[in-house]
């Protein structure tokens, strides 16, 4: 598999403008939302990177309100290597699992300190858009969480084709859901795109356009002052699936059983997805969605596929009443 997207100088973006390396903050002066976008999560993607690069290099400033950018794992970054990009992912802890208070406070590693010095632009953010990209290929996906008002969001986005409603992290908490972002009783907002393979080139432009989308929707910027280049056309319809079941390896002895690229949709419950220990991995329902399929970082405790089903916003026994 090619790694084809160009690794992005960021002599000058790591610097900032605001005494924290990498994180850049332009207020409008106005009132108004305050947008946070986020790259560079885990190192080794690198095309949330290329479209803040894009954004600060366009001369672009919020009309009002305020957004707040962000390359965050800059160690990992510098440690890319395009012989083995997944090794840069992070170097002592993955940045996408410490935001808990307890892991916050007790800044032992790397990932740890530099997420303390995020902290404080964290906290100021109203809305939260998280840039990231894919071990394989696949379609670009939304990942909303379980809050109403992710999916209502996500929806009013208009893009990508497929957003997936995901509960939380089984190794710690992602940064979309710290805060007030995961508070079922605020009103704060926060969305994780994966835009596509990690070395696709296309994935730098899902991620421009996720970043327009997210800054006009949020009121920060309007649409006229947006280059045309910079918004793909919307698809034809969204599909929102809800993930149910997340398979998680239980040793090295995991295998697929055929080569699945993501959001096949297997029409009956027990199809054969593969094996694990020798057991058979099936389909607990019918019109199975899978998720994210991979075996590239396989080792015990990782999440191989994660299982979906078209989303209903009632409760199941009140859909099934429905139907």
């Amino acid at each position: 598999m090619s790694f084809d997207l160009p690794y992005p100088d960021l002599a000058q973006e790591r610097l900032g403008n605001t005494g924290t390396p990498g994180v850049w903050h332009v207020d409008s002066g106005l009132p108004g939302r305050t947008v946070m976008v986020t790259s560079l999560v885990h190192g080794n993607e690198l095309c949330g990177a290329w479209a803040l690069k894009t954004l600060l290099s366009s001369g672009l400033r919020p009309r009002r309100g305020a957004w707040i950018l962000a390359f965050c794992n800059l160690d990992g970054y510098d440690h890319f290597d395009l012989q083995r990009p997944d090794a840069s992912r992070y170097l002592d802890e993955d940045l996408n699992r410490v935001w808990l208070d307890e892991r916050l406070a007790a800044a032992g590693n790397r990932e740890r300190r530099r997420a303390a010095e995020l902290l404080p632009w964290v906290k100021r953010a109203d809305w939260l858009l998280d840039l990231h990209s894919m071990h394989e290929p696949s379609k670009p996906l939304l990942l909303t969480g379980v809050l109403p008002r992710n999916i209502a969001l996500a929806r009013t986005l208009a893009a990508p084709e497929h957003v997936i409603v995901d509960a939380g992290h089984k190794d710690g908490v992602r940064l979309r859901d710290y805060g007030r972002f995961g508070d079922p009783g605020d009103d704060a907002c926060a969305l994780l795109i994966e835009c596509g393979y990690h070395g696709d080139p296309d994935a730098r432009w899902v991620a421009v356009d996720m970043v327009a989308r997210m800054l006009r929707e949020a009121g920060v910027l309007d649409a006229d002052q947006i280059p045309q280049d910079w918004l793909r056309p919307d698809p034809l319809a969204q599909r929102v699936l809800e993930v149910t079941d997340a398979v998680v390896a239980p040793s090295m002895d995991v295998r697929f059983a055929q080569d699945w690229q993501g959001l096949e949709c297997l029409s009956k419950a027990g199809a054969l997805i593969g094996w694990a220990d020798g057991q058979p991995i099936t389909t607990p329902y019918d019109n199975c969605t899978l998720v994210m399929p991979s075996l590239r970082q396989l080792r015990p405790g990782v999440t191989v596929v994660r299982l979906a089903r078209d989303y209903s916003p009632l409760p199941q026994a009140q859909a099934a009443a429905a139907s």
